[in-house]
């Protein structure tokens, strides 16, 4: 089953919104300072688009908890790149994403309970979408039918040929062995 085009967009605005309001949470307890809004609306643009091109049907939790930590990691980053503070206070210039480990535990139990939340929800979506789907064939887009036409039988022409006359009295009594 594969979603259409109102379906994609009211999923991939879920994930978006919670990736993005629960990594801004998660940055802002591990010790980090909440992200300005357009930081945030940048994260949130990126990850819609991720997510639009990810929604076009079911996915599994694997699937949704692997994409959550590839965002989780992505925004983390766009969050803390935002002040010189902050990157001079956590060590983010000597490492990268070598971080406190309030910081990571944070992130980590964001996209645990992001991946958790959003593949039970994912599940009961499409539990609910094939439960209509069978009950209400009415909400499923009628396939093109096209009038059976009935077509002519094919005009078959033969001639007669006439048996040959030397074959006329002779008889072929060749058919299969006898048992033995």
């Amino acid at each position: 089953m594969r979603a259409h085009l109102p379906l994609r967009l009211a999923r991939t605005a879920a994930f978006a919104a919670v990736c993005v309001m629960l990594a801004a949470f998660a940055h802002l307890l591990g010790g980090g300072e909440a992200p300005d809004p357009g930081t945030a609306g940048l994260g949130l643009a990126v990850v819609a688009a991720l997510g639009l091109g990810l929604c076009g049907r079911e996915r599994s939790a694997g699937t949704i908890n692997v994409t959550l930590i590839g965002v989780q990691i992505g925004l983390h980053e766009l969050f803390a790149g935002e002040g010189a503070g902050y990157v001079s206070v956590h060590g983010h210039a000597h490492g990268g994403l070598a971080v406190g480990t309030g910081m990571l535990l944070t992130h980590l139990t964001a996209t645990v309970i992001t991946g958790l939340w959003l593949s039970r929800g994912e599940a009961a979506l499409w539990a609910v979408l094939r439960r209509l789907g069978r009950r209400l064939p009415v909400l499923l887009p009628a396939p093109a039918t096209v009038a059976a036409v009935r077509p002519c039988p094919p005009v078959v022409r033969t001639r007669v040929v006439p048996p040959q006359p030397e074959f006329r009295h002779q008889l072929a009594r060749r058919g299969p062995p006898l048992p033995a």
